[in-house]
């Protein structure tokens, strides 16, 4: 019954809801609330009071090896984060089992099962969308990106992606030294990559080139040096750790989503992985690298972003709790998120 349920295509989609004029011209106005215990009960910001639905999925399948990444949901749980954030409903995509083998046909790992997942995971995205909630995706590895872009195309307008990664994922299966989903994630859902991936229900591309921001990240010598394409030679926002550095990071995200939101797109996803951190304060990811952003600084980027209108949704991928034994990284992570999600005072 369940390998049945995630073979069914995802559901027609409702188109997306009418914006007032004010919306429409970038951020909402906020109100900041007083008063209350933070650590008791969190001052969601206002938009988002009581429409959070966290979406678990846990799949390694864009990965080369297992055995970590698909416990990051049931870790932040206990780590307070859907308590915090006032989470009253959830779901959960089932996962798939793992070939290890590269694929013949598409070079990469696992295109089979990810295409499937993906199908379930968009149909769980959208019927949040359609209840008008604000899902959050709990990973697993990058290639969930998939899911999440192919439920918003479905909707027939046009979404943006604001990627918050310390790599590009920019790799296509001819210059991926591994065939990892994981790692190929932003050139799939912007139409490069095998069909199988590329086209479910025929909708690539799943994001526009000119509505895609990629942010923080920090490995382009490492890209140029395996043959990755450039991304930056793409019509992609690309604001790389340097840049946001020389910038301050509330100032070049603000700048980046009013951009966004000026090109007439409907909403923004946001995507999270975790090793946009520094490797010191996160060193609990697959494929950590050196520098990266503080946890204070991943709150000010996330409120800067959630507190738009536009956005719509996000994921969050790749930590390890198998490399956390002491779960003191996933407290840390856990405050980081739920304080971004925080109006400011």
């Amino acid at each position: 019954h369940t390998i049945a349920r995630l073979m069914l295509f995802v559901k027609p989609l409702i188109p997306p809801m009418n914006r007032s004029i004010k919306q429409k011209r970038g951020f909402a106005l906020l109100q900041s609330k007083k008063g209350g215990s933070a650590m008791r009960k969190v001052p969601v910001i206002e938009r988002l009071k009581g429409r959070i639905t966290v979406i678990k999925a846990p799949s390694s399948l864009g990965l080369k090896q297992t055995g970590g990444v698909e416990e990051l949901p049931d870790a932040l749980e206990s780590a307070g984060l859907l308590k915090q954030l006032g989470v009253k409903v959830t779901e959960s995509v089932p996962t798939l089992p793992y070939n290890p083998n590269r694929d013949e046909r598409t070079q990469v790992l696992n295109p089979h099962g990810i295409r499937a997942f993906s199908l379930a995971l968009a149909d769980q995205v959208t019927a949040a969308l359609k209840q008008n909630r604000f899902p959050v995706v709990l990973g697993g590895d990058c290639s969930i990106l998939i899911g999440c872009m192919l439920a918003l195309r479905n909707l027939g307008a046009r979404y943006g992606l604001f990627s918050i990664d310390g790599h590009a994922d920019f790799y296509t299966p001819e210059t991926s030294p591994t065939g990892e989903v994981a790692d190929m994630d932003l050139a799939i859902v912007s139409g490069r990559g095998p069909d199988t991936l590329t086209n479910i229900e025929h909708l690539k591309p799943y994001v526009l080139d000119r509505d895609v921001v990629l942010f923080g990240y920090r490995d382009t010598q490492e890209a140029r040096e395996v043959g990755s394409p450039d991304v930056s030679r793409t019509d992609m926002r690309t604001l790389d750790l340097k840049h946001i550095r020389s910038r301050g990071i509330a100032s070049t995200a603000s700048d980046a989503m009013r951009e966004l939101v000026e090109s007439c797109i409907s909403g923004v996803w946001i995507h999270l992985d975790v090793d946009v951190l520094h490797n010191n304060i996160m060193p609990a990811v697959d494929y950590p690298m050196p520098g990266g952003i503080r946890f204070a600084e991943l709150t000010e980027l996330l409120r800067t972003i959630l507190v738009s209108s536009f956005a719509v949704g996000m994921d969050i991928t790749t930590f390890n709790p198998a490399l956390d034994p002491d779960g003191n990284i996933a407290q840390s992570l856990t405050t980081s998120l739920v304080e971004g999600f925080r109006e400011k005072h």
